[in-house]
Order: C-alpha cells, then structure tokens, then sequence
C-alpha cells in the first residue's frame, strides 16, 4: 500500500481496506488467505528452539500467533492509532486478558459507575474473589476520581459513550489525571469505533474492543481486541490469553472481521445518520418522556461529544411515559426492529437493558449506577431510515404510553 503523495497520510477508510497486506506477496491474492491451521513447522530443531525462546520471529501455535489473526491486529492498531493490539474470542476476553495482566492480589481498579453488565460482572464477581478491589465512581466528576486514587490503583476504567445510558466521559481529562499518578487509563470504544473516536489520541493507554458489534458488522460472529503498548500487549499475549484465559480468536473469524473494516466508514456514517433522524423523532414525540443521544443539542454533554467524537454514533437510550410497562408494549409491538441485545449490526436491535444486558446489576445497583427501569436501548442498523421511523411510530401508538 503506497500513497500517491508521501507526505500525506492515508484516510481512515483507505487504511481500514489495504494496511498491511500486499497481493504481491501472497500469490496475487487481493483477499488476504486464511491460515487455518493449529501449528506450524519449524525448519530444524534449532528454529523451533528460537522461536520458543523469543530470538526468532514466527510463529509457533495458533494460541499465540496466527498470520490472518496478525493482519487484522496490524490493521486495528493502525486504526486506532496504537502501537500493537490483541485479538481475542470475544470482548469479554478481550477485557479478561488485558486485566489479567495487568493486576494481581491487592490491586485495585477505580471504574466508571456504567458499564456493560458483563464487565461490571468480572469486576465485582470474578476479580473479587481474586483479591483485586473494584471501586465504582461516576467518573464524569474528575475531581471524584482523583480523591479516590489510592496507593494500590493500577487502573482507571471506563466505557465512552457508556453502556447502556450514554454518559460520556472526558477522555482527555481522566487520562491526565491517571498520567499524573501513573496509572494508566483503559478506554472500551465499542460504541464508536476508531471511525469515530480514537481513545489513544486523548490519552489513553488502552483501548478495549467488542469487535463482535461495529467493527464486523453483521452480527454472525464473535471477537473482541485490545491495543496498547507493545510490551504489555505481548505480555496479555502469553500471560492473559496463553495461561489464563486462552481466549483465542478463529482465523475465520478473524477474516470476516477484516471484511467488515473494509466497509466500516460507510456503514458508521450510515449509521449514525439514521440515528441522528430518529433521535430527533424521538425527542419530538409525545409518548417519550427522554432521549439521550450524543447528538440532540440537549444532550447533557452536548460539547463534549462534539470535541471528542467526529459523529455521534448509532445508539440512542430512551424512556417512555409510563415507564417500563409502556416500554415493554412499545418493544413487544415493533415488526421490523428486531428484540435482541447485541448492537452495531445491519439490523435495528431494541433490548431492555435492566433485565437483559445489565441483569448482573441488582436493582439496587441499577438505581445507583444509572440504569432507570424504564430505559430502552436502540441500536439503529441500516435500513431504510423512513421505514425504521414507521415501525416506531406504530409501535409508539400502542405503547399506551400517555400522550
């Protein structure tokens, strides 16, 4: 992949199709292959001593290497402005892998109080039980963050547009804070995608991927990725994936992810122009009682959505009048957006967060870490924008919410 003008860099959906892969080099292929394969061959004993011992690159076992997996690393560091990523089985072990090898026994992380429920799962279930403390903050009040750092934190967490309400948070802000203590701050972009926001460049040491949702796109597999450093990505290689967690990603998998980036620019504008169309319905109708969406100009944090994200994304929270009881009616009655969780997928996803994606929480917990009872999530796919707003205006009509 050469420019036509060195001096100028390649634009974010030129890289997303070509970095890293020349058809030159792998017999004229313009797809790059699938190397579906377990192991690999070693040339004599001495290479295969080598490569174990680190003195010689290659690969060994497709635990810990495997060139398809490699390409779509390459290309997703590159996206996101790293130095070297991790692809994993999924986001979760995404999340596990880079944890796992970064605290230990006595540690303790300070995360943002919103999070997806699985993560807030591993969190205050998994690592608990591990002797790493979890301390939950509303992380939009920086000065908060900065009162709780305490002698054993070794991460700062969080979620950007959070999961499932939409708080952002300023990356720029926390970043420095954790860099003035020298902890470093992790970032899940699944939301945006590095089309939208780039983590890394307000900051951020790492950044965490559910590749399952934007980055593939089609709602057929599972993935996830982590970028950052390339001695601690190396070191969630062989500790958090290797010995822990062995969450390894499929080179099939690995391939359909890297067909997904290759429209990853198109199906994001897309997305978020939809989105931004219907939030505006939304907000005008009178059966909502809320919206939250990066993009209404009444968005809490409006401006900062705007200096930290180029687009406002493909995700909206609402709320019904009459809360849950008309929220459920509204969901049980769409014909064309599809009840289930996931999101970032062609198809238009509505799910009830309280009791499907963030159950992990307690209703206690809920209340406190801002996930209302009544609050819907919608993840706009790429339909026909004026067919989705007829789906929704009839099911709006018989959600019995009060006008």
């Amino acid at each position: 992949m050469k420019p036509a003008d060195p001096t100028k860099p390649l634009g974010f959906a030129t890289r997303a199709i070509h970095h890293d892969h020349d058809p030159s080099q792998h017999e004229g292929a313009l797809v790059p292959p699938i190397y579906l394969t377990s192991t690999f061959a070693f040339e004599s004993t001495e290479q295969g001593m080598r490569r174990f011992a680190g003195e010689n690159p290659g690969y060994i076992y497709s635990r810990v290497g495997n060139p398809t997996v490699a390409l779509l690393e390459s290309r997703l560091a590159e996206l996101e402005g790293g130095t070297a990523a991790l692809c994993t089985a999924s986001g979760m072990g995404a999340i596990t892998s880079a944890i796992y090898s970064l605290v230990q026994a006595g540690d303790e992380i300070i995360a943002d109080q919103t999070l997806y429920g699985c993560t807030f799962g591993f969190f205050h279930h998994g690592l608990a039980r591990l002797g790493v403390t979890v301390k939950t903050l509303d992380m939009t009040r920086t000065e908060a963050v900065a009162t709780a750092i305490g002698p054993n934190t070794r991460l700062l967490y969080c979620e950007s547009p959070a999961n499932p309400n939409m708080r952002l948070i300023d990356l720029a802000a926390m970043a420095d804070l954790g860099r003035s203590h020298g902890i470093p701050l992790m970032v899940d972009n699944t939301y945006c995608t590095p089309y939208l926001q780039r983590p890394l460049e307000h900051g951020a040491t790492y950044v965490v991927h559910s590749a399952t949702k934007y980055l593939s796109g089609h709602g057929d597999l599972l993935a996830g990725a982590v970028i950052g450093p390339e001695e601690d990505i190396q070191r969630m290689r062989f500790f958090g994936i290797k010995e822990m967690t062995g969450a390894v990603l499929s080179p099939f998998d690995a391939f359909l992810v890297l067909r997904g980036l290759k429209t990853l620019a198109l199906r994001m504008d897309r997305h978020c122009a939809s989105a931004t169309t219907l939030a505006h319905y939304l907000a005008a109708h009178p059966a909502v009682a809320r919206v939250t969406y990066p993009g209404l100009p009444e968005f809490p944090q409006y401006d900062l959505a705007r200096r930290q994200m180029s687009q406002a994304g493909g995700m909206i929270a609402l709320e019904l009048k009459g809360g849950f009881t008309a929220g459920r009616a509204f969901m049980d009655a769409l014909r064309l957006c599809t009840r289930a969780v996931s999101l970032g997928d062609a198809e238009t996803l509505v799910q009830h967060p309280a009791s499907m994606t963030h159950s992990t929480y307690s209703p206690e917990e809920q209340e406190a870490h801002g996930i209302s009872p009544g609050l819907v999530r919608l993840s706009v796919g790429l339909e026909e924008v004026a067919d989705l707003r007829a789906d929704l205006e009839q099911a709006l009509a018989k959600s019995g919410a009060s006008a």
